[in-house]
């Protein structure tokens, strides 16, 4: 089940009517919380819910046996159980193909081709996402961070929570887990902060990610046809949608929580303002970069051995960070870029900031800003390509092909022929041009809180301005609701 969809504007309302009749009897209203997580999430294909549901039972069972045992051999059991099961359902699924095709194309590099054909594997939705937060739940125990649950329903409602299921905030136990136990009193404003979230975030899906995704796919699907300005306009405008699209997803699940009084961590914190590739990622789906923090790069050392280790350790966790996204050799190139980056940034932080300190620079300053957010900004587009690409060879030739000249087909309105007909190409800018504003904006001043001050035939004015505006400016297919593409991670 989509946010943008029919079918959830029908199944939410009567999900909140009823999680509020049942809000004071804690049973009741997990039990409700699990049911209708289920019925969203088998909504796509039932028969998927059998993993959910096998990785629930395993990670309930190992948190209570690795918090009563002391053997260190015997925890490590319990612990290795919960990492086959879930991260063995995830590299069947998600790389099974990857790898036989891995196998296939290295025989090819010594002139000989194996009869190798890959399989017919359907990807769950959100496979990546609920099992990284219930092996942080596990994990924790065996770290002794954190004391397993004894009430099950409330455990298998954590796992399976719909508003962030498929695509995120991935969510650790200790936040998230507790507040099952809970029960929430109905709170007006909470409801209606919550509400004004997810209409930020369709607005951001319908009125920009899905308009700018027309023509991204246009010269992205066909990059032989595409030159110069043709692939940096899309390659910056995919830039916005991939932003809007998983951003927008996340606003919507935070709202949604909400407005049932949950409380889920922030993903996404203005990072095209970032002045550096380490702060982008401080900025950026801020729930897995910091999974991958804590679960990956501290285990692996951290910088606890040296520099030349941590370097190591750096580029290693963005090369799997790339993997994570997709099984493809352009995700791990993506990887390879930020880690690249980010290596060069911690090798030479001590001398940047002596070069600020001797030519007295103000990292605050405007003028600096001016000059590192569009310069950071470029790499990530650069990086993008290869995120964005259909294959390796397609990304070469888009690369190749922003170096030719075309401004001449750009003088004669050739730039409204790839996919977005003029009246939409403006509206595109317009939106971006909002987007980037309210985000400046936003960083010094809480919109959300100003506009509770204002009198109440203004505050409606502006719930009733966006709702209209994603009304009539939003991209609705000639058939289903478009999925966030974050989905197929």
């Amino acid at each position: 089940m989509l946010f943008n969809s029919i079918d959830f504007a029908i199944f939410f309302p009567i999900v909140f009517v009823l999680y509020w009749i049942l809000a004071k009897n804690l049973t009741y209203r997990n039990i409700l919380i699990l049911a209708s997580s289920y019925l969203f999430y088998g909504w796509w294909d039932w028969r998927f819910l059998f993993l959910i549901i096998i990785s629930s039972f395993i990670d309930f069972y190992v948190g209570k046996k690795l918090f009563k045992e002391e053997n260190k051999k015997k925890r490590k059991r319990f612990l290795s159980l919960s990492l086959l099961v879930n991260l063995g359902f995830l590299i069947y699924f998600k790389y099974t193909n990857f790898f036989i095709e891995t196998f296939v194309d290295s025989f090819k590099l010594f002139g000989k081709d194996l009869e190798i054909s890959t399989l017919n594997i359907i990807l769950p939705v959100g496979i990546s996402f609920y099992t990284f937060q219930t092996l942080s739940y596990t994990i924790d125990i065996y770290r002794k961070q954190l004391e397993p649950t004894k009430d099950m329903l409330s455990f298998f409602a954590f796992v399976a929570f719909f508003p962030q299921l498929v695509a995120g905030p991935i969510e650790r136990a200790s936040h998230l887990l507790p507040q099952f136990y809970k029960t929430y009193k109905f709170n007006y404003d909470q409801v209606k902060s919550g509400l004004l979230l997810m209409a930020f975030g369709l607005f951001k899906k319908m009125v920009i990610a899905d308009r700018l995704a027309i023509l991204v796919n246009q010269v992205y699907n066909n990059p032989t046809d595409y030159f110069g300005v043709e692939i940096i306009i899309a390659t910056i405008f995919f830039a916005f949608q991939i932003y809007c699209d998983f951003s927008g997803y996340s606003d919507i699940a935070i709202g949604l929580a909400r407005t049932m009084g949950f409380d889920l961590m922030k993903n996404f914190d203005s990072p095209y303002l970032s002045k550096s590739i380490t702060e982008f990622w401080r900025r950026w789906h801020i729930s897995l970069s910091t999974w991958f923090r804590d679960y990956v790069y501290i285990p692996l050392g951290g910088s606890r051995n040296g520099k030349y280790k941590m370097y190591f350790n750096l580029f290693a966790v963005f090369l799997v960070s790339g993997l994570w996204h997709g099984a493809a050799m352009t995700f791990i190139i993506w990887g390879a870029i930020h880690g690249f980056i980010i290596v060069i940034e911690k090798a030479f932080a001590k001398q940047r900031k002596s070069l600020y300190n001797k030519l007295k620079i103000n990292q605050g300053h405007l003028a600096h800003k001016m000059i590192f957010i569009p310069m950071i900004f470029t790499i990530v587009c650069f990086a993008w390509i290869f995120f964005r690409a259909n294959s390796f060879n397609d990304a070469i030739v888009l690369i190749r092909n922003i170096g030719v000249n075309n401004i001449e087909n750009l003088n004669n309105g050739y730039i409204y022929e790839l996919g977005l007909v003029k009246y939409e190409f403006i509206i595109s800018l317009i939106a971006i041009g909002l987007l980037v504003a309210f985000e400046w904006y936003h960083k010094r001043n809480n919109v959300e809180e100003i506009l509770n001050q204002k009198p109440i035939s203004l505050r409606w004015g502006a719930y009733l301005g966006i709702s209209m505006v994603i009304f009539l400016f939003g991209i609705y297919g000639p058939g289903e609701a478009s999925e966030f593409i974050y989905f197929q991670f």
